[in-house]
Parts: C-alpha cells; structure tokens; sequence
C-alpha cells in the first residue's frame, strides 16, 4: 500500500491537517500527553507487574518449604524452627507491604489529575494504565491473604508441636520422679520392732507423704494440660491420651498405696501397743510375785492378804493380755512377718508362763489360808522346842526341832508330830523354791530391762543418723547449712554409725537370743568385747564433737531437724547417748550378778564386768592421754597405758646444783603421771577455761623415765602415801606421794607387775641362751658325771634363785640401753629442766649404770628361821587360818605384825587389806626362805638401797650369749 507522504514546514500547517484535539500542547494542540512521563509511568506499572509476580511465586515457596517441613522431636529444635519461620513469614509480610506501598503510589500518580480536578476526564490510555495496576494490586492482596490462611495453620501447627514437646519432656521428669517416689514409697515395708520404731515410721511416712507432695501436684497438673490439649483436638492427640492415663494411674497408685502403708503401720502400731501393754502387764506381775515376802505369806492373815493382791493384779489383765494367739494371726496377719509372728510366740509365752507362776502361786497360797493351825501336846510346852535360825537369804525362814523334843513328841503323839514334820519340810521346800523363784524373776527382769534399752539405744541412734547426718549431705537442706559447718560431720558425729551397726547387726541380735537363759548373758558380753573398743574412739573426739557443736548450736539447720524429728531435746542430748549407753552396761551386769551368784554363768557375768570396767578406764585414761602436749616421740610406742593420776612429786638427785636440791625437797611439785609399759610420764596439769569438754585439764609434758632403767621404794619412812620411784641406781629420786593410801598400794602393785614382766623376760632369755650354750659344751669323760644330772641340779639352781628373787618385796629392773642417748622420746635420760620453774630442774643422768644389790643372805645355814615382825612374800596357797575369811595365796605380801599366845602370829595380807591369825608352823611354810622386807622399805633405813636393781646382770645377760643363768645375781 502506497501511503502519501507530506512535507509540512510549521506547526500551522500540521494542526490544518490534525486536530487541535489530537495534537499535544507542545504541537499547539489540546492533548495532555507527555511521552516522558508516559515512560516512566509505564516503566513502573511493569517493575510494579514484575514484583507481584516474584512475590507470588516467593510466597509459593515459602509455603512449599513449611508443608514440606519435619516437626523436630525436641523442645529447642521445634522453639528454634518456629522462630525462624516466623522470621521468614516476617520479612515476606515487609516485601508484600512495600509491593502494594508501589502499586498505591502508581496508581495515585494515575488518578492524580482526577484527584486535582474532578471535571477531569482520563483518556484511554490512562484508563488502562489504571486498570492494570488495580488488578496487580487485588492480585497482591489475594496472595497476601492466601498466604496468611496458610501461616495461620502452619503456626498453630508448629506451636501444638512446641507444646506437644513440652509436654513430653515434663512427662519424662515427672515420670523419672514418680519412679523415684514410688521406689522410696516401697522401702516402707517394715512395720517395725516396737511402738516407738512403728511412730517413728509413721512421722517419716508423713514426712514422705509431705514431700511428695509437690511431685504429685506436678505430675496432676500435667495431666490437666493433656487433657486441655486433647479438648484443642491437637494434632497428636494418639500420643498424648496414653500418657495421661499413666500419670493420673500413677498419682491416684501413689496416694492408695500411701493410704495402705499408713493403714498398716497403725495396725502394727496397734499390735505392738497390745504387745507392749502385756509385757509391762507381765513385768509388773512378776514384780508382784517377787515383791510378796514369803515369810508373811507363812500365816493365814498373809496368805489371804497376798491371794487377794494376786486376784486384783488378775482382774487388769482383761485388756493388757492375747487373750487368743489365732485370733491375733487373723486380725493382723497382713503385717505378721517372721520376726513380728516369732515375736508375738514369745510374748504370748511369757505371759502364759507368768499366769501359770500365778496359778501354782494361788494353789500355794490357798493351801496355807486354809490351813487351821494345830495347838502344841501339852505334855511338850517347851518353848524351846522350835528354834529359828538365822535366813539363809531373804524372806526365808528355817524351823528345826531338837532331838530331845521331837522324841517327846513322838512319844506322845507320833502320828501328829510326823504329820507336821512333813508340813514343816514341805513349807521349807516351797520357801526355798519360792526364793530361787524370785531371784530368776528378777534376771528376767534384768534381760528384759537389758533388751529393751538395747533396742531404744539403737532406734535413737538411727534417728540420729537419718535425721541429722543423713540430712548433712541432702541437697534440699544445703542452704540452712553455713560454710564453716560444711564437711564436718566426720567431727560432729564421729564413730556413731559404726556404733549404730554394731549395735543393730550384732550385739542386739545375740541379746535377744540370750532372753530365755538371763544368767548366760555374761558370754554374749565377753564375746564382743572387742568390738566395744568402738567407744574409745567416739570418747575421744567427743571434745571436738562438742566444740563444734557449741559454735553452730543455734543453726537454723539443726532447728530445722530438730523440728522434723520433733524431738523435745537437741542434739548435743543424743551425741551423749554412747557415753551413756557404755557405762549403763556395769550396771546392768552387777544387777544381773547379784541375782546370779549361784548360776551357771556367775564367772561369765563377774568376768564381763570385769572387762566393762577396764574398758571404761581404757576410755577415761585415753581421754587424759590425748590432752597431752609437748611431747615429741610417739605416745603408742610407749606401749598400753596402764595408770595415770596426779600426785605431789619431791625430787632427790646425786646431780645437780645444791640449791635446787635443797629446794626441791621441801617444795613438792604437781605433776600429773602417765604409767604405760614402757615408759612413766611427768605432765603439768593445765585447766583451761570454757565448759563442757572445754574445760577438760591439758597435760605439758616435763620428762619421761624408761622403764628399763626404774626402781621402785615401795614405802617411803613418815608416810604411808608416800613411795619411791628412782632411776639408775638412784642417780635420780622421785618422791611420789599418792592422794590416798589405797591409791599408791594400786600404783606400786601395777609398777611392780610391769617390773616382774621385764624381769622375767630378761631371766627367760637368758635362761634360754644358757640351755643352748649347754647343749653345745663337749660331754665329760668322766662316767659318774651325767650331763642330765648336771642339767638337772643347774635347773633347780636357777628355780631357787628364780623364787628367792621373787620372794622380795621391793625391786627395780635397770636395763638401759647401751646408747641412751640415741634413744627416742622416753628412752632419754631425765630431761633438764629450767629450775626457776618450782624448783622442778635437775640435771640429766647418762652415766653407765650401777648394781643396787640385796644384802647377802647371812650365815646360809640350814638353821631354822626365827619369825619376826615384818613383811614376806608367800611361797605357797594358804586358805585355813583361824579367821575363814582370811585367805593367802602364792605371791601376795603379807605383813607380820606381833605374835600372840599358842604360837599364832596376827598377819595382815597388803594384797588384799584383810588381817587374820596364822599359826607359826604353818607361817614357817607360808613363806619359806623368803626374807623380810622391812629393812628394803625405806631410803633412809641406812641400807645401799631399799630395792633389788638388775641392771648390770640382767643387761649382761640380756645382751651377751655365752652368760651362764647362775651368773644373774639378785
């Protein structure tokens, strides 16, 4: 097609051939176009198209990704992928507002003119333009809108997955706590021993049950958040319905089975209590039977008196006994173990016992309140023809008729006076029976007394353990303790749990089986005696115990324990318990001696007491021993601890300056000693201040002397308290005098054992060392000489001279070592000391030590011995002198004070402190070649020396083989 093409020179000559209308203004026309502004405005309306179109397909994404999306399994993972969907969600919500801020501001620059001037017509083009971006605009609002339906879904799902992890985390916790609940719950299957066991289960079941508590109502509360969740029809309502089932299974199983331990805990507390009850009513029944004395029951008015006393105490039984042992099975046989059934056997056998002690003593007391009394024959009014002697024992009295009289009465009457004969034995048998009935009442009531303190003894102690130590190393109760309290329960409670299981596992068991033999129990004692050293050990940090028990008495913790226990007294009262448990034995084993003497296990229960004793002196000696200080060596290489006590202390040395001499003779000095086996110790007595254990005596050491190297002066002239200790060969004099002439007989008999054993150790080695050396000489050649013959007459030798060294009162073992001065601690010669501190220094003694010898037998002879006053060891058992109580056995030192008529001498056995009549002959054998001691008893009696010394014999042949036995010399 052949368009005209027409050259136009002016804007006049184009509007003659285009209208004005058509033409834009800048042409001359009317037409409001501008190409710029038509440029940029459709530039936008297309980035405007573009941008709706990327955040369309952005959003497509978006939720493509979220539908495609794994719930996590775990809290943090869900809460982690929530956040960050959110944040997505958030900044495409930004673009979205900033797509439709674009299309609002284009689609404002259309309508602007309108807006301008209402009379304003759009052209066409215009128009378009407006539609455009009107349809991407209800185009973006259709996504945005699409988009938040299809978020709103997707975060609630994500938040039921959130809360469905939450859920099934606190599940897991209060699951593993209910577990744990229940698990604690199930050990409340004891019922106990006793009604103080049973109550004391019973406050710690409570005291569960309280804390409990809080677990329950998490594990209940848990439970009503799943159901909340199955109510919001959540998404994994499968999962969540099972779980809680199990929690309200588990929380309604916790509080039924707490209502079942409660219910039989009161039902064993119900037991015992009738248990309990019949026990007491059985005690105070036989108290009863023993405390009616049977010569009053003798007579009719007595008789009848006691019946009714008998028929009374009955009548209280009717709600304080088993009245049917099956029925007890039946009733309480949901508690009724082994031990519990075994227990109520023999309760229910006790009683039974004890009411037949009361039928046999009813037919016996009614026989003798039905008896008439039968008058005398008046052919025999003699009133001596009934003489009472003496009791043998209490409340039992004898009758017996003489010859003369019951020949009477057999004349005149045989039948009646054999009759009543056979009345009067039979009254007599049954007074006897009755007393040996009565005295087995009251070891029974010991044993019983015995067990049941053992058992209250142990219960505290466990409430001790539990309810404070434990409680020590409970997280929940960490904040009530200080600092400075923190990791001391080591201090404050010391040994108390290997006490409580000792205790517990075994001595309280093999009490119980002693309950039916009272007198035997003196074996079950002897047989853990060791393990009663325990309480040396608690005895000794009981001062450190109570220190720290002083500083943090007022802690809130202790109140705190306290108040759980409800315990009226506070802990220092229960840490006392063991002190007071060990010393409450001496007194139970003497109550049990006394009603014992005759029985089987007297020499059990005086040999248990015996050991009881001297473990409480152990104790009492190693409390003091720990207060020492000062002392350099080690106090257990000293050997056991035999003595210890404060004296007034002279000395009197060959060394040293003669102002202290002179000064130390008249000032005595205040030491307290401490005898061990090896050494004594000289301490200084220190009180401190404070209370309670606080102001026990401290003890600075001053000096020690070796054993080895002492002698002993057992009687110092112008005082009977007074008594010697010197060392080698009295270089070194201590002048000890004793508060009582008891306490020094006590302390010279055990230095004097402690210087027999050293002595008999040096004669036994070198009696050994002489056999050997023996043994190894050549035989003789001569044939009339026998080598056992010679060996026997050199044995006889060394047992003479073995029984005249003994026989001595007073001597000293001086054996130092070769090197004294290389010896530790005690092995040291006397200390020097400062004198200006009361006159108390001397100076050391090291050099090589002298024989104190005996005086020498005078004469030899076989002449016979002369007695005289004075004092002997006795060679041989004596228990016939005029006195019968006056007994003297082989070893004891016996003093002859004067001779009386018919050849008896009045002798004093010091041993024992008693005084008899003995006669010559019989002393003369007494004491054999043993030769007086009174001139070895006094320092000033002009002798060399008032004690036998062995320091040069017994060091030679302690020391030298080849020493023959018969060079040793007293």
């Amino acid at each position: 097609m052949k368009v005209p093409i027409i050259m136009l020179g002016s804007v006049s000559e184009l509007q003659g051939y285009i209208d004005k209308t058509q033409l834009t203004e800048d042409l001359g026309g009317t037409l409001d176009y501008c190409h710029n502004r038509w440029l940029s405005r459709r530039t936008a309306i297309e980035g405007f198209a573009q941008k709706v179109k990327q955040t369309a397909q952005i959003l497509q994404s978006f939720g493509t990704e979220l539908a495609e999306t794994e719930l996590p399994n775990d809290v943090q993972s869900t809460s982690c992928l929530l956040a960050t969907h959110t944040e997505k969600k958030d900044k495409m919500k930004e673009d979205i507002r900033l797509a439709v801020e674009q299309g609002d501001d284009i689609l404002g620059s259309i309508t602007k003119p309108v807006t301008e001037n209402p009379e304003y017509k759009l052209n066409q083009d215009q128009l378009d333009n407006q539609t455009t971006v009107e349809r991407l605009l209800s185009q973006l609002h259709e996504t945005e809108t699409a988009f938040d339906e299809f978020w709103i879904k997707h975060q609630q799902k994500l938040e039921q997955c959130l809360h469905l992890r939450n859920f099934e985390q606190n599940f897991r916790e209060v699951k593993a706590a209910l577990d744990i609940v229940s698990e604690r719950l199930s050990a409340f299957s004891d019922v106990g021993n006793s009604c103080s066991h049973v109550e004391h289960i019973l406050k710690d079941l409570a005291n569960f049950e309280e804390k409990s508590y809080e677990t329950i109502a998490k594990a209940r509360m848990l439970a009503s958040e799943g159901d909340a969740f199955i109510q919001s029809n959540h998404y994994a309502m499968d999962s969540i319905i099972p779980k809680c089932s199990e929690l309200h299974h588990l929380c309604d199983a916790f509080a039924t089975e707490t209502e079942r331990r409660r219910n039989l805990l009161n039902k064993s507390l119900e037991l015992h209590d009738l248990l309990e009850k019949s026990m007491k009513w059985c005690d105070e029944g036989i108290y009863l039977l023993a405390s009616q004395p049977v010569d009053k029951c003798q007579s009719q008015d007595g008789a009848e008196s006691a019946l009714q006393e008998i028929e009374k105490f009955l009548d209280t039984g009717a709600g304080n006994k088993i009245k049917e042992l099956n029925k007890i099975y039946r009733e309480y046989a949901p508690i009724l173990n082994e031990d519990l059934k075994e227990h109520v056997q023999k309760v229910f056998q006790k009683q039974e016992s004890m009411e037949e002690m009361f039928q046999k003593r009813q037919v016996s007391l009614k026989k003798l309140a039905a008896k008439q009394t039968r008058p005398v024959q008046p052919v025999a009014p003699r009133p001596e023809a009934f003489v009472k002697s003496p009791c043998t024992s209490p409340g039992l009295q004898r009758e017996y008729i003489s010859n003369s009289e019951s020949s009477a009465l057999r004349r005149v009457n045989y039948r009646r006076g054999k009759s009543e004969m056979t009345e009067l034995h039979q009254s007599r048998g049954g007074s006897a029976m009755d007393d040996e009935e009565n005295l087995a009442v009251l070891r029974q009531h010991v044993i019983n007394e015995l067990i049941e303190t053992e058992r209250a003894y142990v219960e505290e102690l466990l409430c001790v353990l539990e309810g404070y130590a434990a409680e020590m190393d409970n997280p929940l109760m960490a904040h009530l303790i200080s600092p400075e309290l923190q990791n001391k329960k080591d201090i404050l409670f010391g040994n108390m749990e290997e006490i409580y299981h000792f205790h517990n596992r075994i001595f309280l068991r093999e009490l119980e089986n002693y309950v039916e033999y009272p007198e035997l129990v003196g074996r079950c004692f002897l047989d853990q005696m060791e393990d009663f050293q325990i309480y040396e050990k608690y005895c000794q940090n009981k001062p450190r115990s109570e220190s720290l028990w002083r500083q943090f008495s007022d802690s809130v913790f202790f109140q705190e324990c306290q108040r759980k226990l409800d315990h009226k007294l506070s802990l220092d009262s229960y840490l006392l318990k063991p002190v007071q448990r060990i010393t409450k034995y001496q007194l139970l084993l003497k109550e049990m001696l006394k009603y014992s003497k005759n029985c089987e296990g007297a020499e059990d229960l005086q040999e248990a007491l015996t050991s009881i004793l001297g473990i409480l002196k152990a104790v009492n000696d190693s409390m003091h021993q720990i207060a020492i200080t000062g002392y350099d060596g080690n106090l257990n290489e000293l050997g056991k601890l035999l003595m210890q006590g404060s004296f007034n202390v002279w000395t009197d040395h060959k060394k040293g300056h003669s102002k202290v001499k002179d000064l130390a003779r008249f000032k005595p000095m205040q030491r307290h000693l401490f005898l061990h086996e090896k050494a004594v110790l000289f301490c200084k007595k220190r009180e401190e201040n404070g209370e309670g254990y606080e102001k026990a005596p401290s003890y600075s050491y001053k000096h020690s002397l070796n054993m080895a190297a002492v002698g002993i002066t057992e009687n110092v002239k112008g005082d009977a308290k007074k008594f010697e200790i010197w060392y080698n060969a009295r270089e070194e004099v201590y002048i000890i005098q004793a508060p009582t002439p008891e306490v020094k007989a006590t302390w010279v008999n055990e230095i004097r054992k402690v210087l027999t054993s050293q002595l008999q150790a040096c004669r036994e080695a070198s009696q050994h060392r002489t056999l050997e050396h023996t043994q190894s000489l050549p035989l003789p050649s001569s044939s009339c000489t026998s080598p056992s013959r010679n060996h026997i007459r050199n044995t006889r030798k060394m047992e003479e001279r073995k029984a005249d060294l003994t026989s001595l009162e007073g001597y000293g073992t001086t054996v130092a070592p070769k090197n004294p001065e290389k010896s530790k601690g005690w092995a040291k010669a006397s200390h020097s000391l400062d004198a200006s501190e009361e006159n108390d220094g001397w100076s050391s003694a090291e050099d090589p030590l002298n024989s104190s010898d005996a005086e020498e037998e005078g004469g030899g002879g076989g002449g016979e011995m002369k007695l005289t006053p004075g004092k002997y060891t006795v060679v041989t058992d004596y228990e016939k002198g005029v006195s019968e109580e006056f007994t003297v056995k082989s070893g004891d030192l016996v003093q002859l004070i004067r001779e009386g008529e018919d050849g008896l001498w009045y002798v004093k056995n010091l041993s024992t402190g008693r005084e008899g009549w003995i006669p010559a002959n019989n002393l003369l054998m007494l004491i054999g070649n043993s030769k007086s001691a009174q001139s070895l008893s006094s320092s000033e009696s002009g002798t060399a020396s008032s004690t036998l010394s062995t320091s040069s014999s017994c060091s030679e042949s302690c020391n030298a083989s080849s020493t023959s036995f018969s060079d040793i010399k007293g």
